[in-house]
């Protein structure tokens, strides 16, 4: 009966293990199956569908509660908006948005540089960084390179235009 019961218990952990390893195989079959090679290479992504950014924070600068005149602040936005606009389309802007009610904390950018240097360079050529309205702080980000089409994928989304 005792051997029996061994027999039993190792055909049963023999088919387990079995049943592991062909999952296991299917699972990496599946992967390789959705890899995309050429879209891996054309995004920068390692073999972890990563790649590196800077991460900018812009927070509140020195001058902003000088600024008060409306048109004045109306044009530094027009072209803070303008130069997103730029950088992105030259692949260097990939993501940014306002940071909602976390003073002083006002909001993103992740820019498709490698070192900081570049990154502060780029930052800099904003006019309301340039004004004082923003200033910055700068951070190495290790994100998807699926961000890389962010911007393409929200021109299909955006109904009306920030400007």
């Amino acid at each position: 009966m005792m051997n029996k019961l061994l027999i039993l218990l190792t055909a049963i952990m023999l088919s387990a293990c079995q049943s592991t390893q062909q999952q296991q195989a299917s699972n990496q079959n599946a992967n390789e199956s959705h890899y995309n090679a050429e879209l891996a290479k054309q995004l920068g992504a390692d073999q972890y569908g990563m790649k590196s950014y800077v991460l900018v924070i812009l927070v509140t600068g020195p001058k902003d509660a000088e600024i008060t005149d409306k048109e004045q602040r109306s044009e530094l936005f027009r072209g803070h908006f303008a130069n997103m606009g730029t950088l992105a389309e030259q692949g260097k802007l990939v993501l940014a948005g306002p940071l909602m009610q976390d003073p002083p904390k006002r909001g993103l950018f992740i820019l498709n540089v490698t070192t900081l240097e570049e990154a502060e360079n780029l930052v800099k050529t904003d006019p309301a960084v340039k004004a004082g309205i923003f200033d910055y702080q700068l951070t190495q980000y290790y994100g998807s390179a699926a961000l890389m089409q962010v911007n393409e994928i929200h021109k299909t989304l955006q109904k009306t235009k920030i400007e």
